[in-house]
């Protein structure tokens, strides 16, 4: 059995200064890497930092080889891994962009756009368009979504009959419109993730952004879920920078696919009453 080191960067990232939070990033991936891990995710708008507004922004934003990407590229090559994280994004459109990347000496070898933009992104961000791809890796087959997508059950299921083995999700999770969170539970932005990862057999690993920035409080709370629902990593504190590292047999999300002689929840699927589609290809 092979093993993969997967770590989960929780950070807080004030407001006001994009250069401070991007050092803190590759900083916190480079002790990451030097802990054992071939594959870190960082939060959702790490950088410059989470806001939502306009104006800041237009200031802000980067193009995707720009100082941000180049930072977390030269990261993963000195150390031989992958950083997923999330940007604000100038796309060559003008548009801004919630992206996530994933980089390696190879550079950029996963881009994604946040598809489901959340309250007030809809004022700032163009929605994504760059549907939900999955790439290989020396380590396995890996997806990308953020934060609100996981809200909505067709990306994760998407992603995993793509082929995906673990999904990195970026998250900048905050409360508000959930009922209640249980202080003495994992937050249900969390349950979600381990339950998705259990129902599509596939590995989830969340890192959030905490604590807090501006007007915003995070919640924190990031989370690795195996292809059984587990949770394997976390959840890390809600009001501070925290990381984590498991080693995982990524192979374990086939296995997974099978609970039983006649239990086989991927394989029992009525696609001839309904199924999904990723673009024009029925999955």
């Amino acid at each position: 059995m092979s093993t993969v080191g997967v770590a989960l960067a929780q950070l807080v990232a004030p407001a006001g200064d994009a250069s401070a939070n991007r050092l803190r990033s590759v900083a916190a991936a480079a002790d990451l890497f030097e802990r054992g891990a071939d594959i870190v995710v960082l939060p959702e708008m790490c950088v410059p930092w989470y806001t939502a507004d306009p104006a800041k922004l237009d200031t802000l934003a980067e193009p995707l080889d720009g100082p941000t990407v180049q930072a977390w590229r030269d990261a993963a090559a000195a150390h031989g891994g992958v950083v997923v994280g999330g940007f604000c994004e100038r796309g060559g459109d003008g548009a801004l962009y919630n992206t996530a990347v994933a980089v390696s000496a190879d550079g950029v070898i996963g881009h994604y756009r946040k598809l489901h933009l959340f309250d007030r992104e809809k004022l700032c961000f163009a929605p994504g368009d760059l549907g939900l791809p999955t790439f290989e890796t020396q380590f396995g087959r890996l997806g990308i979504c953020v934060c609100y997508d996981l809200r909505f059950v067709e990306v994760v299921r998407v992603l995993a009959l793509s082929g995906a083995e673990l999904i990195c999700v970026p998250t900048a999770w905050v409360g508000g419109f959930d009922r209640r969170l249980d202080a003495g539970a994992l937050i249900p932005h969390a349950q979600g993730a381990a339950l998705q990862a259990n129902l599509s057999q596939v590995f989830i690993a969340c890192a959030s952004q905490a604590g807090d920035s501006g007007d915003l409080r995070f919640l924190g709370s990031s989370i690795l879920a195996d292809p059984y629902g587990e949770v394997v990593a976390g959840p890390l504190a809600r009001d501070r920078d925290e990381s984590t590292l498991a080693r995982l047999d990524l192979a374990e999300a086939a296995r997974a696919q099978e609970r039983g002689k006649r239990i086989r929840p991927r394989a029992d699927r009525r696609t001839d009453v309904y199924g999904v589609t990723l673009g024009s290809q029925r999955l």
